[in-house]
């Protein structure tokens, strides 16, 4: 089965709200595509229309170049996380894998495979209403791989892990695309998707924003822009403001530059006297380059106070924390 997944056109309304709008997008075999967005931007919703268990208003979605619902052995053809509490507390973990791999036909040997995959072997014959988040994760992840499909779909996987938990998660997810599987990963974490993501699609309020890959983001995103550290903020702002920059204040100490180069920084704080520790280009990080791409498609916003000096907020502690319920 081809390893891919598909949206074209994808509709959803919920009564007068539109949920997704038009959206189309193919995430390919033998890499790990992240799916970021502000809350209520449609991811849910076009995850469950991906794997059928909510019907397109209007378009199509596809698995392996089929519908969800036409597929005889869905655990075979895509590996679904979804919700991680959906198990009933009263069943073992082992159980309620035998229980979805005799549903498809697979054999029990699978079941104590992927156990040890995720590393449950221990708890295996435990009540899941014991289990940790971290623990329920694991055994979602587990049912996902149960199968052993050429499709993934997992939403916030690294919800409820530990340091050690997410470690192993990033390395299983770049193993699998390695292995030329399709793998979609839902997560707010943006620092994660950095570390285990190849390419990213961005939507906003149902719309698809972006489809590019995570080292073009980033380059977009840092721009021309100089990083300068300096124990004299406002005075430092204000020279190179003057000078025609545009200059934005990321901490106590720590400014962003645009529109000089780091040569001209450097001439114009020393011709000043300005003390300095730090002049870099600037690399942004993934969150912020996606918090840029979101900030009018949040749901959510929230604002600062007061900054320290002045009664106006600093517009970079602003721009820092829209979108951050996303």
């Amino acid at each position: 089965m081809e390893a891919t997944i598909e949206a074209r056109g994808l509709r959803k309304r919920y009564g007068g709200t539109v949920a997704v709008h038009d959206l189309s997008f193919t995430v390919p075999a033998g890499r790990v595509t992240g799916f970021v967005g502000p809350n209520g931007a449609g991811k849910s919703t076009t995850m469950r229309m991906i794997l059928g268990l909510d019907a397109p208003d209007g378009g199509t979605a596809l698995v392996g170049g089929r519908p969800y619902r036409s597929l005889r052995t869905p655990l075979r053809a895509v590996g679904a996380l979804l919700d991680a509490g959906a198990v009933h507390p009263g069943r073992r973990a082992r159980d309620h894998l035998l229980w979805m791999a005799h549903s498809n036909g697979l054999p029990t040997r699978r079941v104590d495979e992927v156990v040890e995959q995720v590393g449950l072997g221990a708890a295996a014959r435990r009540r899941t209403g014991g289990f940790s988040l971290g623990m329920r994760q694991r055994l979602g992840i587990a049912a996902a791989l149960l199968g052993d499909p050429p499709v993934l779909l997992l939403d916030e996987p690294v919800n409820g892990l530990d340091p050690e938990g997410i470690r192993w998660i990033r390395g299983l997810l770049r193993s699998l695309a390695a292995q030329g599987r399709a793998v979609l990963v839902s997560s707010h974490l943006m620092s994660e998707l950095e570390g285990s993501a190849d390419h990213l699609l961005v939507i906003g309020r149902g719309r698809l924003i972006a489809d590019t890959s995570v080292a073009a983001l980033l380059a977009t995103a840092s721009g021309d822009r100089v990083a300068l550290r300096t124990t004299r903020r406002a005075e430092a702002m204000e020279l190179l403001a003057n000078a025609g920059a545009t200059v934005a204040a990321i901490d106590a100490e720590t400014l962003t530059v645009s529109g000089l180069t780091a040569e001209s920084v450097v001439t114009l704080l020393t011709a000043r006297a300005l003390p300095f520790s730090e002049v870099v280009a600037h690399r942004a990080s993934l969150e912020e380059a996606y918090l840029e791409l979101t900030g009018n498609a949040a749901e959510f916003t929230a604002v600062t106070g007061p900054a320290e000096f002045g009664a106006a907020a600093d517009p970079a502690e602003v721009d820092a924390t829209a979108g951050r319920e996303a």
